[in-house]
């Protein structure tokens, strides 16, 4: 007896003119969290960083891992979306690593080559700005 039921493809079909890759390895995101937390650790403890930088850090992670979160989901429901200048801001201002945690646990934002590029570079960005700030605030590096 035949199943009634329609067959469901595995893979949604991709929309011609989207801008989609392979994702990056996972790996990548977590070694860079990993290193990037362990540098922010170590400019905390041994250069006298403000305790403010890692507070604005976790807090502007917890922001875009949710706002990450909500665009998931909109988009799983064709819902309104949340930007993706919105998104890159959210990452630029500090809230980058909450957004690397989300693009993996929710597969969010990981194959859209355009987007990942210009998100890399707010990492970049965000990363120099707090190198810079660390070596004028610092005494030990002649701030």
């Amino acid at each position: 007896m035949p199943n009634p039921r329609p067959r469901v493809p595995l893979a949604t079909p991709v929309r011609p003119g989207r801008d989609l890759s392979k994702p990056l390895p996972a790996a990548l995101s977590w070694i860079t969290l990993v290193a990037f937390a362990a540098a922010l650790a170590g400019a905390y403890v041994a250069l006298g960083l403000a305790w403010w930088v890692p507070a604005l850090y976790g807090a502007a992670s917890i922001v875009a891992f949710a706002v990450y979160g909500i665009d998931k989901a909109a988009a799983r429901r064709q819902a309104n979306r949340v930007s993706e200048p919105t998104l890159l801001i959210l990452g630029l201002v500090g809230g980058w690593p909450g957004a690397l945690v989300a693009q993996q646990v929710f597969r969010h934002k990981t194959r859209k080559r355009s987007f990942r590029r210009v998100f890399w570079g707010t990492v970049g960005a965000n990363v120099l700005a707090l190198a810079a700030y660390v070596y004028l605030t610092a005494p030990e590096l002649g701030g």
